[in-house]
């Protein structure tokens, strides 16, 4: 218990000869390195501030300042025009300042003065640049000479190496589009302003914004469409002014009009099971595992990520950037750490924390705390290796109701509210939670093995099911029979070994592949996507391994172990886990999963298509829907608009005129290849033009959203909002960014790919597609649906994807291999 001891900095004993101290030096030292640590992160932290409030100026250019004003003092110069003198006079009398010493004084302040002023000027300068979004707009290969002017500024303000928040009060406002822009077609001409162009065009024509009647022409019959014209007009005319002037003023006091309801009720007042209907998950590396050592790459892995989590909070991460000049909001990396979704009755709330010293570990039905610094600095992976294997080790069963607990955040969230507050909030119940919840991040080390097998059917598909919703079929099988329980035990002693309302939760598998599970109300992928990379470069190309698989260094055998939590949960509790459990396996159960690689072309031949490869998937994704089930439907493609301050996502309607025309003409005989190219073209330039508009803020279903909450909160009732947020989204679709980092070289690395990740199906008989287009020559498919409909197979949707890729490829005339 050499261990115990060393966490106490000293102990007595009452002795007849009076006190006996034993003081602990080694317990002393941890305290003084703590304390030197946590300075020191804070005095780094408070000079990061400082850079980010004055970007992008610099404490040099202070200095250049000040020392221009001394050097045309001492030429008997006054570039203050007086104003020096007159603070001179007006500063306090002191026996310390002579004469000279208040005109230095003066000159320093007025210096700052000076400086302070062109940090303010140059910021509004870089927010008016930034409001700019011509560049997009313009034909590819070539640049107007507003955006060159535009990109030269850019460089100039943007010449010091920007932290990760520099530019964040410089980002403009998300704006507001006009009604008309959003629900009917407007034209924007040379020169025109208002909410539905702003920051696109500065002196030239802006294509026709996108609008919703538009986007659901190709979907309704003319009946069908004659009514919902008629309930736009209704509401245009007469609802919409009035629920516009109050969204209008939202903008004015709020940093983003849509970000704050968005995440309120969409994800925190959702009381359905987070577990599919709104998590999401990551992959591995598709052909490479660094370590088949299941300790040794959690090592790498927690240590990767806290690395990240450093750099987070000394802001020492550069910012996204777009063409390497466009900064790309990054608010939402604030709650990627320390953060967990509390369940309430009515509406969940974000517990986030400036910081966690630990980390939380789930193992065949156990629960463990593992503190991740020692004498204030990060466990090295070595050390890290150590502890989990420690856990690996452990022959104790879980306690009476521990196997399964985590099946509470996967059921219901009103459920586990209730259990939450009856059983969850006192004693060591609370204690143990606590834990859980005030945790860095959750890892889960998992008795399975996933991953890419050459050859094995359905393992791709397995890996994201696990990933998705974990196992709920796994059992804890003790070494040794373990002792009657006190409580009669859960019946089933099974378990899902996921904290669902963690931020994240890492699971590392038994033959060292690695995923995770995300949380959606804190952030959007790309933000996890971002750490994702960070940590499996990290792992690969800078940690490494040793020769047989461990990681590098010699771990400290002195480190106390890790810490078991301790639980008392009743037989009441049990019944609460046990129903959530069954409503999650249900809903497990039904998740039909397809996750596939096609490697017969990549982006490189895209590209030679002239199209943008995001824009020939989404209409391949239109062409395999049609055939798949003869019929087109309202499809969801995610676009973010990080490029205004808080931005998250918008959406793109890709079912439109354009794409539906192609479609139907790849099934039409009489059409010629020509025409089908053309009609092609057309829905591709549709498709590009509508991801720049979301992007740039003029998307359609934000807006029509806020002014549902709007419409609600004054208790006026719209029938036409009423039929636009009822519309199913039965063809969810999201691209995963790829090389956002550029940890590594892809071209050098080629088998290094990045699997990407998915989520669960949107509508009960609709699908989910989320896809990573990886190198030149690879792109990997996540399709998921529901085997309770009888209207999807995924199976058969990723067939059909394929064979949609292959013939518009083969339409250009391009060679592909069919066999693929």
């Amino acid at each position: 218990m050499a261990e115990a001891h060393q966490a106490v900095a000293f102990q007595f004993t009452v002795t007849p000869e009076g006190l006996d101290f034993h003081l602990s030096r080694e317990a002393v030292k941890q305290f003084y390195l703590t304390g030197v640590y946590s300075w020191k992160k804070r005095l780094i932290r408070a000079k990061n501030s400082f850079l980010t409030g004055v970007y992008p100026a610099s404490p040099s250019s202070w200095m250049v300042v000040v020392m221009a004003t001394a050097g045309s003092f001492y030429c008997q110069v006054d570039p203050s025009l007086g104003v020096i003198s007159r603070i001179s006079r007006h500063l306090p009398e002191s026996r310390f300042l002579s004469t000279e010493g208040r005109t230095v004084v003066s000159a320093v302040l007025f210096s700052t003065g000076v400086w302070l002023s062109a940090v303010l000027l140059f910021r509004q300068a870089l927010k008016l640049l930034l409001s700019y979004h011509g560049w997009m707009f313009e034909p590819h290969g070539k640049m107007s000479r507003s955006t060159k002017i535009w990109v030269a500024l850019m460089k100039v303000l943007s010449v010091r190496k920007p932290l990760l928040y520099s530019f964040q009060t410089s980002l403009p406002k998300l704006p507001v589009p006009s009604v008309q822009a959003t629900i009917t077609r407007v034209r924007a001409g040379r020169g025109q302003g208002g909410p539905s162009v702003v920051g696109r065009g500065w002196g030239f024509t802006v294509s026709p914004s996108p609008q919703y009647l538009e986007s659901v022409r190709p979907l309704m019959d003319d009946e069908k469409y004659i009514r919902m014209e008629a309930l736009a007009k209704e509401f245009k005319e007469k609802t919409a002014p009035r629920l516009q002037k109050y969204l209008i003023l939202k903008s004015w006091w709020t940093t983003n009009y849509v970000s704050d309801w968005w995440e309120q009720y969409i994800y925190l007042r959702g009381r359905s099971p987070l577990m599919v209907n709104s998590n999401y998950y990551a992959m591995d590396f598709l052909y490479v595992t660094p370590s088949h050592i299941q300790a040794a790459r959690a090592g790498n892995a927690v240590h990767a990520i806290l690395l990240y989590r450093r750099k987070l909070d000394r802001g020492e991460i550069p910012p996204m950037m777009a063409l390497g000049i466009v900064p790309m909001c990054s608010y939402q990396s604030e709650r990627m750490f320390n953060t967990t979704r509390i369940p309430g009755k009515e509406t969940d709330t974000l517990l986030h924390l400036m910081e966690s010293k630990h980390l939380a570990v789930y193992h065949k039905g156990r629960f463990y705390k593992v503190w991740l610094y020692y004498g204030g600095q990060h466990l090295r992976p070595r050390d890290l290796e150590q502890q989990f294997q420690r856990i690996l080790d452990d022959p104790s069963p879980p306690q009476p109701g521990e196997e399964r607990l985590a099946a509470l955040t996967a059921g219901e969230r009103v459920p586990w509210a209730e259990a939450r507050a009856r059983f969850f909030s006192h004693g060591k119940n609370k204690v143990s939670l606590d834990a859980i919840e005030r945790a860095a991040f959750f890892l889960t080390l998992d008795e399975e093995e996933h991953g890419y097998v050459p050859g094995r059917d359905g393992c791709m598909d397995a890996y994201a099911k696990s990933l998705l919703h974990g196992h709920c079929y796994d059992r804890w099988a003790p070494r040794d029979p373990p002792a009657p329980a006190q409580h009669p035990p859960c019946p089933h002693p099974l378990f899902l070994p996921r904290w669902f309302d963690k931020s994240f939760t890492l699971v590392v598998y038994k033959n060292g592949k690695l995923g995770a599970n995300a949380e959606h109300s804190w952030a959007d992928a790309p933000i996890i996507g971002h750490l994702w990379e960070f940590m499996l470069g990290t792992d690969k190309f800078q940690l490494g391994y040793t020769e047989d698989g461990h990681c590098r260094g010699e771990p400290d055998t002195l480190l106390a172990p890790p810490q078991r939590l301790q639980w008392d949960i009743p037989p009441e509790c049990c019944a609460a886990i046990e129903s959530s459990y069954r409503l999650a396996k249900a809903l497990a159960d039904d998740v039909d999963f397809c996750c596939f690689q096609f490697s017969d072309f990549g982006k490189g031949l895209i590209k030679k298509c002239r199209t943008s490869p995001d824009a020939f998937i989404q209409i391949s994704l239109q062409l395999a829907h049609f055939r798949d089930k003869g019929c087109f439907c309202l499809t969801y493609e995610a676009s973010m608009t990080r490029l205004f301050r808080e931005g998250r996502t918008e959406t793109v309607r890709s079912c439109t005129s354009e794409s539906t025309a192609f479609v139907r003409s790849m099934s039409d005989p009489r059409q010629s290849r020509s025409e089908r190219q053309r009609l092609f073209k057309l829905a591709a330039e549709k498709h590009q033009h509508m991801y720049r508009m979301a992007m740039t803020g003029a998307g359609i279903d934000r807006h029509l959203f806020c002014l549902y909450v709007v419409s609600r909160y004054l208790g006026v009732e719209s029938p036409f909002l009423a039929q636009v947020l009822s519309e199913p989204w039965r063809l969810s679709t999201s691209q995963t960014p790829q090389q956002q980092l550029k940890m590594f070289d892809l071209e050098k690395y080629p088998d290094h790919v990045s699997t990407g990740g998915g989520f669960g199906p949107v509508a009960d008989d609709g699908y989910g597609v989320s896809y990573i287009i990886a190198g030149e020559n690879l792109i990997t498919f996540h399709i998921s649906s529901k085997f309770s409909s009888s209207e999807t197979d995924s199976k058969r949707f990723g067939r059909n994807i394929r064979q949609a890729m292959l013939d518009i490829a083969e339409l250009f005339d391009k060679p592909a291999d069919k066999g693929g």
